[in-house]
């Protein structure tokens, strides 16, 4: 007879002739353990807005991650530099953004670690954004192969590079979803973003919008969102990627909301109630 624990501390007794001489069982039972999947998103972030505007691509999303409809952690970045051209935002499920931001840290030290100069302001053998986001096509993809997926809808935002290895002057605005589906646009939005947001991006978008009309875009869009989806928060933050100044994440702030608006607190059609929907 041997001994096993159990949770909790306690012990109990196991007959050793529930395995056989080979360990079979020990190795079956070491597999049920270690065979796990994601099958479903636990702790997830909401909406992700990307655009195309003069000098370079600008992201949004607010800092809220939500544990089911507990609005629990509200200060979750999901703007995340990979290079010193390439941006990513992720929705969905936080721990995977955060596997997936250890793995493209891990290929860009790789990367450092691999050039011919390991002084920072040699930049060439870094990956460009479009580089990127084809390597996480393939991951996602192949994840999702694995019927183990990554369950995040990725933003990915830069500068492709010339054959010279340069950052080229076109900029870069693609997605990927959990299953590895990936298209480019000038304007993404993810999740709730992408049946709110997205059709008033695309009636305001201009390809030479300015920095600040892209960003007062990206703010109005978030407030919305925030008026309407009821995984999002008002304190959000701001990233961009230009040619000349890299990438650059503001830190989170709160936006202006105003609810008194006549549709939030009149009686809705003479029922006589509060105003509530």
């Amino acid at each position: 007879m041997s001994l096993s624990l159990q949770s909790g501390g306690s012990s109990s007794r196991v007959s050793a002739s529930s395995f056989s001489a080979t360990g079979t069982g020990i190795v079956a039972a070491a597999n049920a353990a270690g065979n796990q999947v994601t099958t479903r998103p636990i702790t997830t972030g909401t909406s992700v807005l990307g655009i195309k505007y003069r000098n370079g691509v600008m992201l949004a999303a607010d800092t809220l991650v939500s544990y089911g409809s507990l609005a629990k952690y509200k200060n979750a970045r999901r703007l995340l530099p990979v290079n010193s051209r390439t941006l990513i935002g992720a929705s969905g499920e936080y721990s995977d953004l955060q596997s997936i931001s250890d793995l493209l840290i891990a290929n860009a030290l790789e990367d450092r670690c691999t050039a011919d100069s390991l002084y920072e302001e040699d930049n060439t053998n870094e990956e460009c954004a479009k580089e990127v986001w084809s390597y996480l096509r393939a991951v996602m993809y192949q994840r999702r192969n694995k019927m183990n997926p990554l369950w995040n809808d990725v933003i990915v935002a830069g500068f492709q590079q010339n054959p010279d290895g340069s950052t080229s002057d076109t900029p870069f605005l693609g997605t990927v979803d959990k299953i590895g589906t990936a298209y480019e646009d000038d304007m993404l939005a993810t999740g709730f973003g992408g049946y709110i947001a997205l059709p008033l991006m695309r009636e305001k978008y201009r390809p030479d919008m300015e920095e600040g009309e892209a960003r007062a875009l990206l703010e109005d869009c978030l407030r919305i969102l925030f008026y309407r989806d009821c995984r999002a928060l008002n304190r959000v933050q701001i990233a961009k990627v230009t040619k000349e100044g890299g990438v650059l994440v503001s830190e989170p702030y709160e936006l202006d909301t105003f609810w008194d608006y006549k549709g939030y607190v009149s009686t809705k059609a003479g029922m006589g109630t509060d105003g509530g929907w």
